[in-house]
């Protein structure tokens, strides 16, 4: 990317204001031979040593999951993005987001994975000293050491900085000496490094350090029984005047809230990754379940029900894989101008996912819907063995909703996206007003009726993506005049106002990806992708009229409230689209390959 198109590159946010170029997103359907490669690997790693062992792996037979981590560590997929100099490879952060999109198919394994190379392993890499890296990033890299994250406590779960955990200075100097509790925390019951966060004494933020298993004080409770992810170490973890030498304190005191919620911003991004490769594979067994079982003569893949499941599960997956690539692109793209202007990669790499934290919230709230959706769907299709424990989908069905809650629930995710928005804008980083009173005006104009009459392959859904950003701009400009201070304590309102924006972002996500997949491909080529954002866009336009319907209804009045609700059904207004025979060419693509395809 040039100097110009740096300067002109979509910034986080920018979305809702200003188009982007088809040409200038990634896809994924553009991945290199050795992307393709490390991808293999990934796939062959779990149909080896994961999927064959997934019983003992729920069982949480003693040893298995740090040997399996150990034998992912010695392929270097624990290490895709450390640096070369610390045992890695280096890989860009889309090489990254495509192991961990591949790797997210292995139920509780790619959760200990995930915890590991993210929660485990960043924010040491990210805010650790040299000699904290030089002595602690090669082992994690290789798997030698399991890392973990403490930061959650009984009182403390999306309020993460309330936390009561304190730190204090030994008397001699050399130590702080945390007392604390934390629960939930992932790969506690094998894990060597914890990152873990306390106040130093009556700070007003938290501090972050590292704590290896064996430092006295430190103990732990048995292992948590939960709803799914049963294979994945939860245990809580106990601090009695655990003793961490002063060198051990990761970062500057008081830096712990900001390490947290940078880390989970890559958090959310990837936990996107994981589920969409959780997504596919629930398809592929879907689809061949629905190819094997036989009612009244015929394969129930042949039914239109089965037919509207299938599709719409890779409708849904489809569309959600598109926007996690475009942000990792964007992510990416942000990192590699701040280091070419001179910034430290380490900092460029958190400055650049900073700056998409707004996307990242998006993304991590759509594609744990999505696979909720997939896999709630997938046990339907299996019909009665979609309920039995022999069946996969049980597993799936009961890993997958913890994704909703990982990471920030999807409801602190929807206000945070909502409220990165505005904050931003209020900072004078994001141009939200003249765009919103230019809305404002164009209510009061004749509506231009025959604007999608042009010719063109992608006009109409261009214009349909263009009308949704000006009905988000619309609901939310009046949400903030008319609640103004009141608004963040209207959860409801901005709960409509994040699924706006989420419609909004993922439907000009795979319109984007399909145009710049014609470009490649050709037309003819591309027919069920096209059905694909065609349904998709259809639905996100019904969806968008609902929630700013219910936004509207809850703040606005009288004549003013009938107008907007005019111009929401005008910003949200399509064309007739036959779904159905849409869905039935979706269908009958994938019950062909017998697979997810896309």
């Amino acid at each position: 990317m040039n100097a110009t198109e740096s300067v002109n590159a979509i910034k986080g946010g920018e979305f809702l204001i200003r188009d982007t170029p088809a040409a200038s997103i990634f896809i994924p359907e553009e991945w290199n031979e050795e992307q393709l490669m490390i991808a293999e690997t990934c796939t062959n790693f779990l149909a080896q040593h994961v999927v064959p062992n997934l019983n003992r792996i729920d069982e949480q037979e003693e040893g298995l999951m740090p040997h399996l981590m150990e034998e992912a560590g010695a392929l270097g997929l624990l290490s895709i993005s450390v640096p070369e100099e610390y045992g890695g490879f280096g890989k860009d952060f889309k090489t990254s987001m495509l192991v961990t999109e591949k790797l997210g198919a292995g139920n509780s394994f790619s959760v200990a994975f995930s915890a590991h190379t993210g929660i485990g392993t960043l924010p040491i890499l990210y805010y650790g000293t040299e000699a904290q890296k030089a002595k602690y990033i090669p082992k994690l890299a290789s798997g030698e050491w399991k890392g973990a994250y403490c930061l959650t406590e009984p009182g403390a779960g999306s309020d993460a900085n309330s936390g009561k955990s304190r730190a204090r200075l030994s008397e001699d100097g050399k130590y702080y000496l945390i007392t604390g509790q934390k629960m939930w925390i992932t790969n506690a019951g094998f894990a060597d490094v914890f990152t873990v966060f306390a106040k130093i004494d009556n700070d007003e933020n938290l501090s972050a350090f590292i704590v290896e298993k064996g430092f006295e004080g430190l103990s732990l409770n048995t292992e948590e029984h939960k709803m799914g992810i049963k294979g994945s170490s939860t245990r809580q973890v106990f601090f009695n005047d655990c003793k961490v030498p002063v060198e051990n304190l990761l970062s500057e005191r008081q830096n712990g809230f900001k390490i947290a919620v940078n880390i989970l911003n890559l958090g959310r991004i990837k936990l996107g990754g994981a589920t969409i490769g959780a997504s596919k594979e629930i398809i592929t067994q879907s689809v061949r379940y629905a190819n094997e079982r036989e009612q009244f003569g015929r394969p129930i893949s042949k039914y239109g029900a089965i037919r509207y499941k299938l599709a719409q599960q890779v409708i849904r997956t489809y569309a959600s894989e598109s926007a996690i690539y475009r942000a990792s692109q964007n992510m990416e793209e942000a990192t590699e101008h701040m280091v070419a202007t001179g910034m430290d990669e380490i900092k460029a790499k958190l400055k650049g996912t900073e700056q998409y934290a707004i996307e990242a919230a998006i993304i991590k709230v759509d594609a744990s819907e999505t696979l909720d959706y997939v896999v709630d769907e997938g046990v339907q299709i299996y019909g009665g063995m979609g309920y039995s424990a022999e069946a996969p989908m049980d597993r799936a069905y009961r890993d997958s909703r913890i994704n909703r809650i990982f990471e920030g629930t999807n409801e602190i995710n929807r206000m945070l996206t909502v409220d990165m928005m505005l904050k931003r804008a209020m900072k004078g980083e994001l141009d939200l007003m003249g765009p919103a009173q230019k809305v404002a005006g164009e209510l009061m104009s004749i509506p231009d009726f025959n604007a999608v009459d042009e010719e063109g392959l992608f006009v109409k859904e261009k214009k349909y993506i263009a009308n949704f950003k000006k009905a988000v701009l619309m609901v939310a400009g009046s949400a903030v005049q008319k609640l103004m201070a009141q608004l963040g304590k209207e959860q409801e309102v901005l709960m409509n106002l994040a699924d706006m924006l989420i419609e909004l972002y993922v439907s000009e996500s795979i319109q984007l990806r399909v145009e710049k997949l014609v470009g490649m491909r050709g037309e003819e080529a591309c027919k069920e992708h096209l059905d694909m954002m065609r349904v998709y866009v259809n639905d996100a336009a019904e969806k968008i009229n609902k929630s700013g319907k219910e936004a509207l209804n809850a703040f606005a009045e009288g004549d003013e409230r009938r107008m907007m609700l005019m111009g929401l059904r005008r910003y949200t207004k399509t064309e007739d689209l036959n779904t159905t025979q849409a869905r039935r060419n979706i269908a009958a693509k994938v019950i062909s390959e017998n697979k997810y395809c896309f």
